[in-house]
């Protein structure tokens, strides 16, 4: 499995994981009657929230992929030859972690994928307030929909990455 796809599904995991800590935490809020249904300042700072946490946590655990990628590596060069010195398991290092053209061909077809999906949940997020939904109902429309946009556009780069891609 390339370096790619590794990191594209360490991205889909973290996203799940934040999304699923997400739901979990405010419909349990909204559940308990903490979290009222037209209480818009409330849903808005928890959306907040787990943004700012989505993006630490997404910063935290890509370094530490990273460092364990570059010591996994070094660790294969090692066994593979005792010979070989730090300067050339660098050099490995940063070799298996280039991104090229491919890379980026997939990286924007599948963001299309991303806004696809975010773009269809704003919309239902208007529907849902012109059939009478609370507001709270719309603003989680868009966080799940904005999320989930995310994790199927990572799903997406894994499905190029192993089919391939043809430019145009």
């Amino acid at each position: 499995m390339s370096y790619q796809e590794k990191k594209t599904i360490v991205s889909i995991f973290t996203g799940a994981l934040v999304l699923a800590a997400y739901c979990i935490y405010a419909f349990g809020r909204y559940q308990a009657g903490t979290a009222g249904a037209d209480d818009l300042k409330v849903w808005s700072g928890i959306m907040l929230i787990f943004i700012g946490i989505g993006i630490v946590v997404a910063i935290v655990i890509q370094i530490v992929f990273h460092i364990l990628m570059s010591i996994g590596i070094a660790v294969e060069k090692k066994i593979q030859d005792e010979n070989y010195d730090d300067k050339e398991i660098e050099k490995s290092i940063k070799t298996e972690m280039v991104e090229d053209e491919m890379d980026k061909l997939i990286e924007l077809k599948s963001m299309r994928t991303g806004f696809i999906v975010a773009g269809a949940g704003f919309i239902a997020g208007l529907i849902a307030l012109v059939l009478g939904s609370s507001s709270m109902v719309m603003l989680n429309i868009l966080f799940i929909s904005f999320s989930a946009g995310s994790i199927l556009e990572g799903i997406t780069q894994l499905y190029f990455y192993r089919r391939g891609v043809v430019n145009g």
